[in-house]
């Protein structure tokens, strides 16, 4: 726990998802007042599961789509908030360790290490997550939830030195409109902030980046008939991955549900068109190996039509630059501030970290303007090689999708250094399904708790690797294919279909309104 600080600060947080409920526990462990301002309607009584058809969550687009709870948020949560992951356990959460999610060949090699315990997952939908974090969140004495209101700008004056200094929020509750003073002001309130906005109105801006990763990300969620079982984990084809032009997954839920996941390239509009039928998605899902023993017509029923998300974009703000922050007492968390793929599973894991980042700094000092220095130091250094990451891949999926829908080859290396990366990592690919050691680097790393590739230093894995190098890529790339149908023969089917022809001009995206 952090050490309380010494005076009780006023907080006020926009936003009451999942990251700005995680701020308002770390910064209520400390003792400070925290009152969040929400601009949805209140949680509705019942299960989380009830939450999941009733809810209407505007605020928060991802909300009925599945999350990967990783170990970093999972790490926190048990280390900080042990009753509160009691809850969600109660409420149907799984948690999955590592081995359990180790292929059945590679057990005989397990022998348990210290670190492995921090390997895990929880399994459930974002909506159970959310329920029991509200709930757990508005019981605590010194936190208030105001929903169903609007955020209308902030309260500011002007420093001596020209900074402006966050006072409090303006807003509006039943159709009144009042302020709350405040000495921290914080934005959680996701992709759809308005603060960048409002600093543009008083000329100050916010510096960003924005890369689009161009795809649309489309969903399904499904239930297990009574007395049937999830198909083994670990089966002949992967229950994710990619196909060049299409990438999918399989994500298990609580208490039976599970959700499958397609995404596709803007440039896919023929598939795009198709996945929004139930019957076009169930056929493209049902026609890939990894995804099929899910989807036995005998065994489960879907629970939701398809739905999607566009606008899927890797974005920075600065509110600190070149040592000059934007405004004073005021802080962007979570997707306000950094936002990646959703496909990665990455965000509430970063959200919560951001959380307790900032938890750890407001304790650490008094000073406004080193506060929002210090903020910003330590999210560059814990999340920046996240992000770059998270935007490699996309990069790369972009480069992969192009080159499947001209129906040809990605280029070939043109320099021994390029060809020796792509071999490098098409071994590693081999080994990561035969060699624990391999295993338990890459963990570390999907897991959020190392700098991504940061396993590749050990001697013991580079050594594997390139043990591996000397089978060949060909021999080492063949076990990174998964199994799937070809673009065209896809296409192929999609037309075979019959599926109403739409005009999807009005709609470039593919999305469902």
């Amino acid at each position: 726990m952090v050490e309380s600080p010494a005076q009780v600060e006023r907080v006020a947080i926009a936003g009451a998802g999942i990251c700005g409920l995680c701020v308002s526990l770390a910064l209520a462990q400390q003792g400070h007042s925290v009152t969040i301002f929400e601009r949805d309607e209140t949680l509705p009584d019942g299960s989380g599961d009830h939450a999941f058809y009733h809810w209407q969550r505007r605020g928060a687009a991802q909300f009925r789509h599945p999350h990967a709870f990783l170990g970093l948020m999972c790490n926190l949560l048990q280390d900080h908030y042990p009753d509160l992951l009691e809850e969600l356990y109660q409420a149907g959460a799984r948690r999955i360790d590592l081995i359990d999610m180790l292929r059945p060949e590679l057990l005989p090699q397990y022998q348990p290490q210290p670190g492995d315990e921090k390997l895990w997952i929880l399994m459930c939908r974002r909506a159970i997550v959310e329920t029991v974090l509200r709930r757990y969140v508005q019981r605590l004495t010194n936190v208030t939830v105001l929903s169903d209101t609007t955020v209308l700008g902030f309260i500011s004056d002007e420093a001596a030195d020209g900074l402006l200094v966050l006072r409090g929020l303006e807003y509006s509750q039943g159709g009144q409109q009042n302020t709350f003073a405040a000495d921290i002001v914080i934005d959680a309130s996701g992709r759809g902030s308005r603060f960048p906005r409002w600093f543009k109105a008083l000329d100050v801006d916010v510096e960003e980046t924005r890369d689009d990763a161009e795809i649309v990300y489309f969903t399904r969620h499904y239930r297990l008939n009574p007395g049937c079982e999830e198909p083994p984990r670990h089966g002949e084809e992967p229950a994710a991955g990619d196909l060049a032009y299409l990438k999918y997954g399989v994500f298990p839920g609580d208490d039976g549900n599970f959700a499958v996941i397609l995404c596709l390239p803007l440039a896919e509009t023929e598939l795009r068109h198709a996945v929004r039928f139930g019957e076009g998605f169930d056929a493209i899902a049902r026609s890939i190996p990894g995804i099929a023993p899910w989807l036995e017509p005998a065994h489960m029923n879907p629970t939701t039509e398809p739905f999607g998300m566009a606008g899927i974009q890797a974005v920075w703000r600065h509110y600190v630059s070149e040592g000059r922050p934007v405004a004073l007492n005021f802080f962007a968390v979570g997707d306000a501030a950094i936002r990646t793929n959703p496909l990665y599973g990455r965000g509430c894991s970063i959200g919560m970290q951001h959380a307790h980042i900032l938890a750890e700094v407001i304790a650490g000092s008094d000073d406004s303007a080193q506060r929002a220095t210090e903020f910003a130091t330590r999210t560059e250094e814990q999340i920046r090689p996240i992000f770059k990451s998270s935007l490699d891949e996309d990069r790369a999926g972009i480069k992969r999708a192009v080159a499947a829908y001209e129906g040809r080859l990605l280029h070939q290396p043109r320099s021994f250094k390029k060809w020796f990366a792509l071999a490098f990592g098409d071994a590693l690919g081999a080994a990561v399904k035969h060699d624990v050691h391999v295993v338990r680097g890459v963990m570390r790393t999907f897991h959020l708790l190392e700098k991504p590739g940061e396993f590749l230093r050990s001697k013991r894995i580079q050594w594997t690797v390139y043990r591996y190098m000397l089978r060949g890529r060909k021999r080492n790339a063949a076990e990174r294919i998964v199994g799937g149908p070809a673009r065209l023969d896809m296409h192929a089917l999609v037309a075979g279909l019959g599926l109403p022809v739409q005009d999807d001009s009005a709609n470039p995206t593919g999305v469902a309104k």
